[in-house]
């Protein structure tokens, strides 16, 4: 309402008066109660109901409720008679009433069972498995569908992919291959010196790295760099539903997103697993500089004692890591969920699983590889 000045007139508040009749309590309302009023009235209110039942709430000086009012006045006398409420008053109240009949009261917690908890546990990791056995069994169709036409391999993604996978980490494997190379010169050099061997430090490392560490740390750089990568990409893909549209739309995801990815890896590991172990032999071989062996020194012991055989075990164990890595990827990113997260946890998953899968695969090929002599 405007005053005389021109300004208007502030807003009556809510006012609460506590009323002990000969019937019960009476709780007497007037002005207006909204929101702010609410919370200012609520804890008289709560306390005024507390003491004893209120039996009655008169409205007749209420000007304006809104809902907030009416669950404080819901709260307080859910069984009181309501006196003098104006139309709309009264409607706000039924509104809330109802309202809050509908909600369903909070679930309480569960309780911990141990055996329902490992049940569901084993339950989901078996889901997991079978997930992963379908994902490999439509890798292997739809790679079986690529080789016999070749032209639903889409050669652009696949050149992106190498560069992106191959290329530009070139600098990264071979700054990491040379500083493995020089702590495993340092490291091997202490305890052969005891007995005067150091001059078989390169038979140790150079085996170590074309057989083991090579490929392994290769494995390593391509999980953490790359399929966190890859993970990344197709969650958000997965995230977005862009895989669902290109489902709908009758293109095999797994044709178009994964083989590419699949065969980039696959590719590429050897180059890195190579480049690893020629960066640890040069830096192996620095270090065998400084304490006193030349060059030539080195190069009669790698050729005396590594063969060809070495050099394609671990590049054949590379490509199998590369291959797995990259699988371990995609799937994760594939199956990511639809909350804020799900992004990042396909990530972790990826570099996790794909780190855990090659330590176990190169443990399986050690076995494999002293049972068979090679």
């Amino acid at each position: 309402m405007p005053r005389m000045d021109g300004t208007l007139a502030k807003p009556a508040a809510a006012r609460l008066d506590i009323l002990d009749e000969p019937g019960g309590r009476v709780l007497r309302l007037a002005g207006r109660l909204d929101v702010t009023e609410a919370g200012r009235l609520w804890p008289v209110a709560m306390a005024a109901a507390a003491q004893g039942p209120v039996a009655a709430i008169d409205l007749g000086g209420l000007e304006f409720l809104d809902s907030a009012g009416a669950v404080m006045l819901v709260e307080a006398a859910p069984q009181a008679e309501m006196r003098g409420a104006a139309a709309e008053v009264a409607a706000v109240l039924d509104r809330t009433r109802r309202a809050l009949a509908t909600v369903p009261p909070p679930p309480e917690a569960p309780p911990w069972r141990p055996i329902t908890a490992i049940g569901r546990a084993t339950v989901g990791r078996g889901r997991d498995a079978l997930a992963g056995i379908a994902f490999l069994g439509e890798a292997v169709v739809t790679i079986g569908r690529v080789l016999a036409r070749p032209r639903l391999l889409r050669w652009s993604d696949l050149l992106r992919h190498l560069d992106e996978v191959g290329t530009r980490a070139f600098p990264l494997t071979l700054l990491l291959g040379f500083l493995i190379g020089v702590i495993l010169a340092y490291q091997s050099s202490i305890p052969l010196r005891r007995f005067g061997a150091e001059v078989f430090v390169p038979n140790l490392v150079g085996i170590s790295l074309l057989r083991e560490l090579g490929p392994l740390l290769a494995g390593v750089v391509l999980a953490g760099r790359t399929g966190s990568a890859f993970a990344a990409e197709l969650g958000t893909m997965t995230v977005n539903e862009e895989v669902d549209a290109l489902k709908i739309m009758g293109i095999d995801p797994t044709a178009m997103l994964v083989l590419p990815r699949l065969a980039a890896a696959t590719l590429v590991m050897p180059v890195l697993a190579l480049l690893m172990s020629l960066a640890g032999l040069a830096g192996m071989t620095l270090i065998m500089n400084t304490l006193g062996y030349p060059w030539a020194a080195v190069q009669g012991q790698l050729q005396q004692w590594l063969s060809l055989g070495d050099l394609a075990g671990g590049l054949f164990k590379a490509a199998c890591f590369g291959l797995v890595i990259a699988g371990i990827g995609c799937r994760a990113g594939l199956s990511a969920g639809r909350g804020p997260r799900a992004v990042g946890d396909a990530a972790t998953a990826a570099v996790v699983g794909g780190i855990v899968a090659i330590v176990a695969m190169d443990g399986v090929f050690a076995v494999l590889f002293f049972r068979l002599g090679i």
